[in-house]
């Protein structure tokens, strides 16, 4: 009778269910029992060296790159005007004491700075001030030619550097010796300005006085053009403004046309002033909105473990009412529509073409095309609804997981609140890493070299292109005076007509060397490198932390440092992995970002086979990108747990989930379903009540705290809008980590575990129910 209770006392107790999914040995084999595993293992060793050093080698190639950039280039080329030698006003030596770019000529600045292009094809000069008057030189030429006395103060201070008019006027051997035809000659050469309006510095270019007026508010646009017209028609006395090339502008017209040449940025300079006072006016209110914004997420993911089931079930029944109301509206409208057709005797053919829209609602074929839309749109409705109701009755149970996982997964963030801040460590990080990218980024484009051509100002036609010549030809050295006598490309040509011209070497742009594109394309890979770098460190480091909560038994036992130990780990042993995972998604969108810049080099030049081919290699990518960060979300969660190298835990991951390929496909859908409504919920929250805040909607509020008087009210609440969508991705994006993590720890549980009491379940007791599982009780023995 001993031996047989012995043999009894010493079976092993039946579960109560089987294996979730019994392996055929096509996604690896069941997790089996570890009494030594109990959480995320401390005991690890370095993983993916050769990718870490590879990465380390990456990041010394950022610094010779930013060493070059920082050595080449000089963003102030893109931001202080240069003249037409390549000059930059108010920097290069010889014009440092002279800020101001002055245009020979604004009015060819219309066409170029109306389609916002920052190019004007005119004579540009460093001047220490702006013009004070209003001069037109050629027109009192023509005005005084009888008795001819031109007065060169007023023109000299404005021309071309190291330009005396006056002496080379009166100098017998110099071509602009005497005369009108002298002076008309040098204007045409643009020696010096054919004429000059007053001026007031804006964005330090000169810029007409009256249009600076009109945008700040001085003057309204009637008052300050009939002004400008009256001043200009004084200077030419009635006449007409006569231009180096034989244009004239009638007095009325020039206002018109100067305004067209420079009001949009005038005007943008208005814009900016007014926003950066709203902004000023507001800031604190938009603290305050983005303090509310975090608030509400946070108070969001805490009663999601209250209302996710309640919300879930909502969300399925609404589902299920929509689809099957839009099929009944559809098939009641269709029923209307066929009666209406009946009625209906004319058709398309018989009115043809015509402009009275109201006569095709009397057509047959009309009410038809109606028709059949609602026919086949309830068609589409019907069977979205009848698989949506197979769906929720087939996959019940995985639905129950979903929402037990939802719950468990806001417990798990409560009881380590740190994580919900956590993210603002990478959010800097990135901040750090777009400031250096885009710093690099700007010093490399403007570490290109002066491209400048010959040009003769009298001639628009002298050109390579009209001259049927190479370019190279019609390079120069913006650097040196440039003499045509000393140009010996020009005696290489078989043609004549170049020698009566007054030819210059003139400052066209920065030409960027190919090395420096290079450099920029390394740069953008190291930005998408980097980025996704930091992403997967702070999902190793959350998941490291949550593994740890659902491991620990008893969850009050958690450790209190979880993210601190768990981030340790993480850059202590696992750059390697986080490096190589990075990389993956870097490469595939480098990949991308050359399909499209290929797509946008082929346009209008691609055949159809072409143009389909890059379209299908852009979605395969996208689709790969998408799969790859997916399945690098789970190979960390397995790097934060076991501390394998990359591959073994992708593997690892995919082969489990591959397990529970229904499990998955549900727990995911839900969550991002769960979260996109608590993303939609905190921003319409914040911006409707940024709304009804700043235009002073709520009367009570109103009283007490009363919104700024603003320019433009919907600033602030675009600003409240988009910053409450950032921080609500921010602390959702954390609880979409919780639930992974923990699911993935579920279905390892389920595998693992049996419910006896040498092999426990770690779950909690919500989802043991819902599993249909249970942990034995130990029973203790009588001594």
């Amino acid at each position: 009778m001993a031996e047989k209770a012995t043999d009894k006392g010493t079976e092993k107790p039946k579960t109560e269910e089987t294996p979730i999914l019994e392996s055929d040995g096509e996604f690896g084999d069941p997790e089996k029992y570890d009494p030594s595993f109990h959480g995320p293992i401390d005991n690890r060793s370095c993983t993916d060296v050769i990718c870490c050093l590879l990465f380390l080698a990456f990041i010394v190639g950022m610094f010779v790159v930013g060493g070059y950039a920082w050595m080449n280039g000089d963003p102030r080329k893109l931001v202080y005007p240069t003249d037409y030698k390549g000059q930059i006003c108010g920097i290069t030596p010889g014009v440092e004491k002279k800020p101001y770019l002055f245009f020979f000529d604004l009015l060819k600045c219309s066409s170029t700075l109306s389609s916002f292009q920052l190019t004007c094809p005119t004579k540009q000069i460093c001047l220490e001030k702006c013009p004070t008057e209003t001069y037109t030189a050629l027109t009192e030429v023509f005005l005084n030619v009888a008795n001819f006395d031109p007065d060169f103060s007023k023109i000299k201070p404005y021309c071309d550097y190291g330009f005396d008019p006056e002496t080379e006027y009166n100098d017998p051997t110099s071509k602009y010796h005497r005369d009108v035809d002298g002076l008309q000659k040098m204007l045409e050469d643009e020696k010096c300005p054919t004429y000059y309006v007053e001026s007031e510095p804006f964005l330090d270019r000169c810029v007409p006085q009256f249009l600076i007026d009109v945008v700040e508010g001085v003057l309204d646009a009637a008052t300050s053009k009939e002004q400008f017209t009256s001043n200009i028609t004084d200077s030419l006395n009635g006449q007409n403004l006569t231009l180096s090339n034989g244009q004239t502008f009638q007095p009325e017209d020039l206002a018109s046309y100067l305004s067209d040449a420079v009001t949009i940025f005038l005007n943008f300079q208005k814009t900016a002033a007014m926003i950066l006072d709203d902004f000023y006016a507001v800031w604190y209110s938009i603290l305050l909105g983005l303090c509310a914004a975090m608030l509400v997420s946070f108070l969001y993911i805490v009663l999601m473990r209250f209302i996710a089931g309640t919300m879930v079930l909502f969300g399925i029944i609404g589902l299920h009412v929509v689809t099957a109301w839009g099929c009944y509206y559809c098939w009641t409208r269709y029923k209307e529509l066929e009666d209406m057709q009946t009625d209906a005797e004319q058709s398309l053919a018989d009115i043809g073409f015509t402009t009275d829209l109201d006569s095709y609602l009397n057509l047959k074929d009309t009410w038809y095309a109606f028709e059949q839309s609602f026919y086949y749109c309830g068609i589409t409705l019907a069977v979205i609804f009848a698989l949506l109701l197979l769906i929720t009755v087939c996959l019940c149970k995985q639905i129950r997981i979903a929402i037990g996982m939802i719950q468990e997964a806001s417990k798990a963030v409560a009881s380590i609140i740190s994580t919900l801040f956590f993210p603002a460590v990478p959010f800097i990080l990135q901040v750090i890493l777009f400031f250096v990218w885009g710093s690099i980024a700007l010093f490399l484009a403007s570490s290109g070299v002066q491209d400048c051509l010959k040009v003769a100002p009298s001639d628009p036609t002298f050109t390579y292109v009209d001259w049927n010549v190479s370019r190279v030809d019609f390079e120069c050295d913006c650097s040196v005076n440039y003499t045509k006598a000393d140009d010996t490309a020009l005696s290489k040509w078989n043609i004549s007509g170049f020698e009566d011209l007054d030819i210059t070497c003139e400052f066209q742009s920065y030409e960027v060397p190919d090395l420096a594109l290079y450099f920029q394309a390394y740069n953008l890979f190291g930005l998408f490198w980097l980025m996704y770098f930091i992403i997967a460190l702070c999902q190793v480091t959350l998941a490291g932390a949550f593994a740890s909560w659902y491991w620990t038994f008893h969850k009050k036992d958690t450790p209190t440092f979880a993210v601190t130990a768990s981030f340790w780990r993480a850059i202590r042993y696992h750059l390697g992995s986080i490096a190589f995972g990075s990389l993956i998604i870097a490469i595939i969108k480098m990949i991308r970002v050359f399909l499209e810049y290929l797509e946008r080099k082929l346009k209008g030049q691609e055949n159809d086979v072409v143009k389909y081919l890059i379209k299908c290699l852009k979605c395969c990518f996208w689709c790969l990108e998408k799969f790859m960060k997916f399945l690098n979300k789970n190979a960390y969660i397995m790097i934060a747990v076991y501390g394998k190298n990359f591959c073994t835990s992708a593997k690892k991951a995919f082969f489990l989930l591959m397990r529970n390929f229904l499990r998955v496909f549900v727990v995911n859908q839900l969550t991002d379903f769960l979260l996109f409504l608590g993303v939609l919920f905190v921003v319409f929250l914040c911006s409707v009540s940024s709304f009804y805040y700043f235009t002073n909607s709520i009367t009570v509020v109103a009283e007490y705290v009363p919104a700024p008087e603003l320019n433009y009210y919907w600033l602030p609440i675009i600003t409240i809008g988009v910053g409450s969508y950032v921080i609500a991705k921010g602390f959702f994006s954390v609880y979409d980590m919780a639930v992974d993590t923990l699911f993935l720890c579920f279905l390892e549980d389920l595998e693992r575990h049996d419910g006896s009491a040498e092999k426990p379940y770690y779950m909690s007791k919500n989802l043991m129910k819902i599993v249909g599982k249970k942990n034995k009780k130990i029973k203790k023995t009588k001594q």
